[in-house]
């Protein structure tokens, strides 16, 4: 998606949601740094990713998010069609 990131992940209840999610913000904006980034450039201090995120359990709906997630990219690819003919 252009503006978020929709995932579904498992997380063993020994690590914290905060955790898990602190490290993927952490090492992706580390990995996007090093690809798309100055390699001349230490990237400490600067921010890719928002501070917030959303969690939810999902239980036995997992497939409804699934779904869910799903239509969401079919929608976003919708609507750059659209935005084509304008």
């Amino acid at each position: 998606m252009a503006d978020h990131v929709d995932m579904l992940i498992s997380i063993p209840p020994k690590y914290a949601v905060s955790q898990v999610v602190g490290f993927i913000k952490g090492k992706s904006a580390i990995w996007l740094a090093r690809v798309y980034g100055e390699s001349k450039r230490n990237f400490v201090g600067q921010h890719f990713w928002a501070r917030g995120y959303f969690v939810s359990t999902v239980g036995r709906d997992e497939e409804v998010v699934r779904e869910y997630i799903r239509s969401q990219e079919k929608e976003d690819e919708r609507l750059e069609q659209l935005s084509l003919f304008r």
